[in-house]
């Protein structure tokens, strides 16, 4: 399966969203009103993504079809995301862009993490939304669907984990899939607000992981992705301690005997332990990559953000990744202007990525979000000095992923070759095992006579760079 996917990001930067309009036809004619076509804008997370394929798996049993442009609908459906001001805003400017759009009879269900915390926004800007529906009640996406009349559903559910045997339509291309293991957060960052959207932690129950685990492995998934808020938490809401259900989750999906790709998103650094990277190191299945929030390195900072780590700390888990697994890559999000924040502070942060680089770094102009402790702090950093920051430290970052990247020249490795180029048909585009779908770079594939089909590995040697992306040719 195939959707058309629309993307907003700028490389190297997670501050970025991507909105997908799957395009798959599925089930049988079942009219309803004035037609039974779907059409799903997602904004915000993989996890909010899982949730659309949820909610278009129950559409599509139900009978109904997948629009293939937003303009043919019958029914819009919006996923929103409500993580920052600026998440808020996209998601305001999508509801504006589609509602200028549809056709006049097409109807028009907002759901999401905005809809669970800023709904009175939302009917206050646009009286056009035909129904809400909250975060936590995906199930809900068919009677907003078939409702006559404008209404909404938004109990006190603020996630939602699938259960048993709930449809979904992945809308990834064919070869990868995210798994979401766990939703909610048991910490308490100053900075964020996401236990106030998505409440606190949920775990899965590991046979229901592995069940669908299994399920996309016969879908013919070749990568699988783990996401939660926190995957270093799964299970801890359950009586879990440290990482032991992760590390049982882990085993228990390395038992089965066939080739898969196993990326794990989102762990903090102190959870990073020694178990973890030799259970890396044991199987190359699980990419050599991970996503690991840091958000300054500058002591104070970090105590005042309310983490669980210091700079000693995240030196030391990245000096033994790069020991024990050389070819790792990184991923971190950074904060800049964080109410407080000194210019040596953030020069500390400056010299630290160039001390130890880092393979990817989104950067995040700090947000005051209402309600979380960070907005109540005194000494808030005014935009302009926030701009300049964020501009200073993209630059740095730039110089030093050009730099790692131009160690990978001559180097010859798999990549999951997945289209062609955007911008022509000249070129193709893929990704290797340190490359995240999304939010990272791309191999870049200018010599791609030996491709066959799309989704599958090939072997590459790398020629060249180009900016966050690498250059390559097939060999194999």
């Amino acid at each position: 399966m195939l959707p058309m996917i629309n993307k907003k990001k700028e490389k190297n930067n997670a501050n970025e969203t991507a909105s997908i309009h799957a395009c798959e036809n599925d089930g049988s004619l079942n009219v309803r009103f004035d037609g039974n076509k779907i059409n799903f804008i997602s904004l915000g997370c993989p996890r909010n993504l899982v949730d659309s394929e949820v909610m278009l798996g129950i559409l599509l049993q139900a009978g109904y079809e997948v629009a293939p442009t937003l303009e043919e609908a019958d029914y819009i459906v919006i996923n929103t995301c409500g993580f920052l001001e600026a998440s808020r805003q996209e998601s305001m400017d999508a509801v504006h862009e589609t509602l200028s759009k549809r056709k006049e009879t097409a109807k028009l269900i907002v759901t999401g993490c905005m809809v669970q915390t800023h709904s009175d926004p939302l009917k206050k800007a646009f009286p056009q939304i035909d129904y809400l529906l909250g975060s936590g009640d995906v199930t809900g996406i068919l009677t907003a669907v078939q409702s006559t009349q404008k209404g909404e559903l938004i109990t006190s559910a603020r996630s939602y984990l699938e259960a048993g045997e709930v449809p979904r339509r992945l809308s990834t291309p064919k070869h990868f899939a995210y798994l979401k293991i766990a939703e909610g957060c048991r910490k308490r960052c100053s900075y964020c607000i996401i236990p106030t959207i998505k409440g606190p932690l949920k775990s899965k129950g590991k046979e229901q992981i592995l069940k669908e685990f299994n399920l996309l492995l016969n879908q013919g998934v070749k990568e699988i992705i783990l996401i939660a808020q926190d995957l270093g938490d799964y299970g801890k809401d359950q009586g879990s301690k440290n990482l032991s259900a992760l590390m049982d989750l882990l085993k228990e999906m390395l038992k089965i005997e066939t080739s898969f790709w196993l990326r794990l998103l989102y762990l903090y650094p102190d959870e990073i332990t020694p178990e973890l990277i030799a259970l890396m190191k044991s199987d190359q299945r699980i990419c050599p990559y991970l996503d690991m929030p840091i958000q300054h390195i500058n002591d104070a900072m970090l105590k005042s953000m309310r983490r669980a780590t210091s700079r000693e700390d995240i030196i030391k888990t990245l000096t033994l990744l790069r020991k024990e697994i050389p070819n790792v890559s990184i991923r971190t999000s950074l904060i800049v202007g964080f109410p407080g924040e000194t210019d040596e502070q953030f020069e500390e942060l400056v010299q630290f990525i160039q001390d130890y680089p880092l393979d990817n770094v989104g950067i995040f102009k700090f947000s005051r979000e209402p309600g979380s402790h960070a907005d109540t702090l005194p000494n808030q950093i005014s935009e302009e000095i926030k701009e300049k920051r964020y501009h200073r430290l993209m630059q740095v970052q730039k110089k030093v992923v050009k730099k790692l990247l131009k160690k990978m020249v001559g180097k010859k490795m798999p990549v999951f070759v997945e289209g062609y180029h955007p911008e022509t048909e000249l070129l193709m585009i893929g990704r290797h095992m340190g490359q995240c779908p999304d939010i990272d770079g791309q191999v870049i594939i200018n010599d791609g006579r030996k491709v066959k089909a799309f989704g599958e590995l090939y072997q590459v040697e790398i020629t060249d760079v180009a900016d966050y992306d690498l250059i390559g040719r097939v060999l194999k």
